[in-house]
């Protein structure tokens, strides 16, 4: 039961930020609704894919192929181009915490000096920022590379 709510809130967290983000884009009124539900979809299956062992890279890779699936059904279905579902539904999973830690581990590094541990925790992070983002590009784009490629000889 408490695992059910935490994933409804974690959902219903992710569905606001999705929605903001495609009202900054401009989604027409009628697919605002999807993107929130499609940001709320990703978000609620890394956290499941998280909970079952798998990492935070690993399971943003496999959120970004469910989305962009998802966003490309959609937009058939909808007659919208897929990236106007699935942009703004991959915005709640970037990694602010991971990339913030980085930036102000770099900020006392500048202003304390060089220290190994620091280093340590500013690579790390900077790292695990930079493997997110690129988890989420290559996992958004795979869908649309695997249904759209042109078949030699067609």
């Amino acid at each position: 039961m408490m695992l059910l709510w935490a994933l409804v809130r974690d959902m219903l967290l992710a569905a606001v930020p999705a929605l903001g983000f495609a009202m900054v884009f401009n989604v027409p009124l009628r697919a605002l609704r999807y993107c929130a539900l499609l940001g709320a979809l990703g978000h609620g299956s890394r956290m499941l894919l998280m909970l079952a062992g798998i990492n935070v890279e690993w399971a943003s890779f496999l959120a970004a192929v469910l989305i962009g699936i998802i966003g490309i059904y959609w937009s058939r279905w909808l007659l919208a181009h897929p990236k106007v579902f699935t942009v703004a539904a991959v915005i709640p999973m970037f990694p602010g915490i991971p990339a913030y830690t980085a930036m102000i581990t770099l900020v006392e590094i500048s202003h304390l000096g060089y220290s190994e541990a620091l280093m340590a925790v500013m690579v790390t992070h900077f790292l695990k920022a930079c493997f997110i983002v690129g988890a989420l590009s290559i996992g958004l784009s795979l869908p649309g590379l695997w249904l759209y490629r042109k078949r030699p000889g067609v």
